[in-house]
């Protein structure tokens, strides 16, 4: 059975959560701070985790930094009443998968719970994809969420991460706006291009690559971006 954490200090919407969610099957645990949610993560190992970002004791954006430094690696979705476009900016770059404003529709966020349950599944069950990730100088540790470039370390950010993922996958292919927008970002994001455009340029940054002569990150002009990396010796 899929195992749900919902992390809330409000216990109304706790229950309307915790009665939508058993009534579709799912395994139900809710926390009511920030101290509880973390130390039940740490128990349970959930498959996925909701979290509210005003919690009494923390805020619940240091929660997705705590998450995301443990060896699991369970799908976040935020359900907040702050809807501050640089709330939510931050809250995506931390880790979290999928945003979703307070007061939301029960329909809408079992939508997004499946979306991210469907996408996990299918990585798990992708076994052609090695632990380590080598394109020549650059490498991609699966395992441990790290990439190196010349044996050094780089300093990524969980999107930026989550990026060159996605363009390592598959190699020579483009990937459209559309597609990393809304498997980075979720699906109110598809449109939103800017926030790709930054990421892209962090990330290439960091990579030491650059966008009119690539070695990694080629840009397809109003379409999207395709992973071009050098043949292995």
């Amino acid at each position: 059975m899929t195992t749900i954490l919902f992390i809330d200090d409000e216990p109304k919407i706790r229950t309307f959560v915790r009665i939508s969610l058993q009534s579709e099957g799912y395994e139900f645990y809710e926390a009511s701070s920030a101290r509880q949610g973390l130390m039940m993560a740490e128990q349970l190992s959930p498959d996925l985790i909701i979290l509210d970002l005003g919690l009494p004791d923390s805020d619940g954006l240091s929660v997705i930094q705590k998450l995301r430094q443990r060896q699991s690696n369970p799908p976040i979705i935020v359900l907040s009443a702050r809807d501050d476009e640089d709330v939510k900016i931050t809250a995506l770059d931390l880790g979290a998968n999928d945003y979703l404003c307070k007061p939301f529709g029960v329909r809408e966020l079992l939508a997004r719970i499946r979306v991210l349950l469907r996408d996990l599944s299918a990585s798990q069950m992708n076994s052609d994809i090695p632990s380590v990730m080598r394109f020549n100088a650059l490498e991609i540790n699966l395992l441990k969420h790290q990439v190196t470039l010349n044996q050094s370390l780089v300093n990524l950010t969980p999107k930026e991460y989550e990026l060159l993922y996605l363009l390592a996958q598959q190699p020579q292919k483009l990937l459209e706006h559309d597609y990393l927008l809304t498997r980075l970002w979720g699906h109110q994001h598809r449109h939103n291009t800017q926030y790709l455009r930054v990421c892209v340029s962090q990330l290439r940054k960091k990579l030491n690559d650059d966008s009119e002569h690539p070695q990694f990150i080629e840009t397809v002009p109003a379409l999207g971006y395709r992973f071009i990396p050098a043949p292995t010796n």
